[in-house]
């Protein structure tokens, strides 16, 4: 799923020009923009106006640090202060958004700022030692933030240009937007090419993404690498 950020007034009126998009009808979360995307596969245009979460709005850069912020982080933290060091160490927009878009990668009709993706753990971690690989970076850092996990963790991504997998936020599973195994992933767009080109290199080197599969599935398969050891035969 794809990300786009306009802060350009002609950039974003061709959009809406040329592109065959959908808003939403009620301010709903950041992430329900891109659980929509992701699920249905439409074009979706956010305006301020739109979004219907605080947290959002502050990693985007729609409002400034207030008493009601800090106020939604006390169910986490041990009191006051901490709640609003913790909001002041997330990484924001710079001022000027004028609205974001989401898309399926596959029909964007835009160069993206970042892609957005839900795997399972072991996807994430493949992801995570390929990228490691390309960019010769190590050891790799996942960077999580308190009520913010897919509009900061895209915030994040926009303005390191770091490749980073977090958590999902508590309330996604059950808001119906994630399942309880799954774990997102946010990478630069222009980083994404040479992470694939090299997954794909090291599955023509090693014979596969994990470890080679010989076909047959028991225990061993994917425990161990195969162990040899974990074998069973019918008794005599």
């Amino acid at each position: 799923m794809a990300v786009k950020y306009f802060f350009d007034e002609a950039e974003l009126e061709d959009f809406k020009k040329n592109v065959d998009y959908q808003v939403a009808f009620h301010p709903i979360t950041f992430c329900a923009y891109v659980a929509a995307t992701r699920q249905r596969g439409d074009i979706l245009l956010g305006t301020s106006d739109k979004m219907g979460c605080s947290n959002a709005k502050y990693v985007m850069g729609w409002k400034e640090l207030d008493a009601a912020e800090i106020k939604s982080h006390l169910k986490y933290t041990k009191d006051w202060d901490q709640a609003e060091r913790f909001v002041k160490t997330k990484k924001r927009l710079p001022a000027g958004l004028l609205a974001f878009a989401t898309a399926p990668l596959h029909k964007t009709p835009y160069k993206p700022d970042l892609i957005h993706g839900v795997c399972d753990t072991l996807q994430s971690y493949h992801l995570a030692n390929d990228w490691d690989a390309v960019y010769d970076t190590h050891p790799f850092e996942m960077i999580m933030t308190m009520n913010s996990s897919i509009c900061h963790g895209c915030v994040q991504c926009h303005v390191t240009r770091k490749f980073n997998v977090t958590q999902m936020c508590s309330s996604s599973y059950t808001a119906g937007k994630t399942e309880q195994g799954e774990i997102n992933w946010i990478m630069p767009y222009e980083q994404m090419e040479p992470t694939v080109h090299w997954m794909l290199e090291r599955t023509i080197r090693d014979g596969g993404v994990s470890f080679p599969r010989t076909g047959e599935t028991y225990p061993g398969f994917d425990i161990c690498k195969l162990c040899p050891f974990l074998t069973f035969k019918k008794p005599h």
